[in-house]
Formats: structure tokens, sequence, C-alpha cells
């Protein structure tokens, strides 16, 4: 499913923004990015991810954004003494005296500031923590406002389902009457005059009637959808249960499809089929 939170806080005198976002996977793709100084996070950002979401590839993105002001920059004290020395070393190759000014000295030492340098990964975690959490409850939200809107539609692809089941549960009781009369109709055509108690008739007949009996499946795949139609409005995860489900009730419907010996309802399988299949691209998206 798809989904996307973002937040913004302080962190001292610059921002830090985490955004979370995601789009449709049958599985979990975590992916992040993350400041260099903060790459020990991730295994804490990856569990609290998984607690929001099972399915789709997200991506975590922590970023912070200023600067330090003047006054909280520092200055790298041993760059600045390793680059003096390493200029005193070359003067002393070259044979060339060498008296650092105080100009010099300031310019090494302004461009050695850490103004970019992060709070330690056990100072910041708290915070990034909250951050992501509240990214995180607006990711969720964004995906339930979507899973509601999926819901309406898969109750309404289910009552479909069931019209055209019921048009073969309908038409499934005269499917052995029609074959009868076809039978006898052939029979006579032939110049066979055959009483319909003859026992090779009625034989006949039994073995078809038993061949093309759809109520086994008629009545699993009632069950079936509704088991569906209660795991869609229950709490939890529905994704790979519902995955199931519907698996079962594509069984039915092609040994539907394979014993129907009717044209109508032949007709019928083939929309229950069509409709399961939009059904089951849909739900490979929810969790």
């Amino acid at each position: 499913m798809t989904g996307y939170g973002r937040s913004t806080t302080p962190l001292g005198a610059r921002t830090l923004t985490v955004q979370v976002s995601s789009v449709n996977r049958k599985s979990l793709d975590l992916t992040m990015k993350l400041p260099e100084a903060w790459e020990a996070l991730e295994s804490a950002i990856g569990e609290r991810v998984r607690k929001f979401a099972s399915r789709g590839k997200v991506h975590v993105d922590l970023e912070v954004t200023g600067s330090l002001p003047q006054s909280e920059s520092i200055w790298d004290s041993e760059a600045v003494a390793g680059i003096l020395e390493r200029l005193a070393t070359l003067a002393k190759s070259q044979s060339i005296e060498f008296k650092p000014t105080s100009e010099l000295i300031w310019n090494i030492a302004n461009s050695q500031r850490r103004q970019d340098e992060l709070p330690p990964v056990d100072v910041a975690q708290p915070q990034i923590i909250v951050a992501l959490d509240v990214a995180l409850c607006a990711f969720a939200s964004m995906r339930a406002e979507e899973g509601a809107t999926l819901l309406v539609d898969f109750i309404d692809r289910l009552k479909a389902l069931r019209t055209h089941l019921e048009a073969v549960a309908t038409r499934a009781p005269g499917v052995v009457v029609h074959h009868r009369d076809q039978l006898l109709q052939r029979l006579r055509q032939a110049g066979l005059e055959l009483d319909l108690n003859d026992e090779r008739v009625l034989k006949e007949i039994a073995l078809f009637a038993d061949r093309c009996d759809l109520s086994e499946e008629i009545t699993r795949f009632r069950s079936h959808s509704e088991q569906f139609e209660t795991l869609l409005k229950s709490d939890g995860e529905i994704g790979r249960k519902a995955e199931f489900i519907l698996q079962e009730m594509g069984r039915e419907v092609h040994t539907m499809g394979s014993k129907a010996n009717d044209l109508t309802i032949s007709r019928a399988v083939i929309e229950l089929k069509n409709e399961l299949e939009r059904v089951r691209e849909q739900i490979a998206n929810v969790e």
C-alpha cells in the first residue's frame, strides 16, 4: 500500500526532518538514507518501521538542515596542529624559515571548523525516534485511508462474485434435466425408442448427474466468501490470510468449470475467474 509521513524537529540550532514513504510491494522491502554518523540506528529504525508495515517498498529518509552558528563552531585543534607541522617540515626541507603568522593560523583554524558535526548517535537517538514515530503515525494514517477505500471496493467485488455464483447455483439443477432431454432426443433421432425408466437411460443420467454435481463446490465457495468478508472487517493482518482464502475460492471455481457441461455455467465461471483475479491483484498490496 502507498503511504507518506513527514515530521520535523529542532536539533540544537539545526532541523531534523524524517520522511517515511512506501509503494506497493508483496513483501517488505525497507531502505534508509541516514547521515553516516547515525548509521548505527538502522536496526532500531527498522524495528519501529516493522511495527507499522509488513508489506511495501518502504523508504526512510533522515535529513539534517541548517548549520551551527559561529559561536558553536569548534576548531579541530589536532587537524590545525597537524597542518602546521607539515608546513614546518616542508619549509625545513626547502631551507625556508617557517614562522606562522596569526593570520595564517586563523585561516587554517577556520578551514578546520567542524560546522557539520552531528550530535553523537546515543545523544540524538531519543529525539530521532520521537520524530520517526510522528512520521510513522502520519504514514500509517494515510495507508489506513487507502485501506478504507479498498475495503469498499472489495465488498463490491464480493457482491459481484456472489451474484455470479448464484447464477451457477440457479442453473446447476437444470443441467441434468437438460441432459436427459437431449439424450432422449438423440435416441429418438437415432430410431431408438427407449423409455425414460429404462435401466440404461437411468444409469447414463445418474452418471452424468454425479459428474456435473456442483453442490459441494458451491457450498464451499459460499463458505470461503463469508470467511473473506469476515476477515476484511477484522483487525490485524489481512493480506496473507486473504490470499489463502482467495486461492481456495479459485480452486472451487476451477472445479466448477471442469465439471460444468453447460454454456450458461461456463460463462458464469469465466466471470468468477475474472473477478477473483482482480481481487487477487489488489489484495497483494494489503497487509
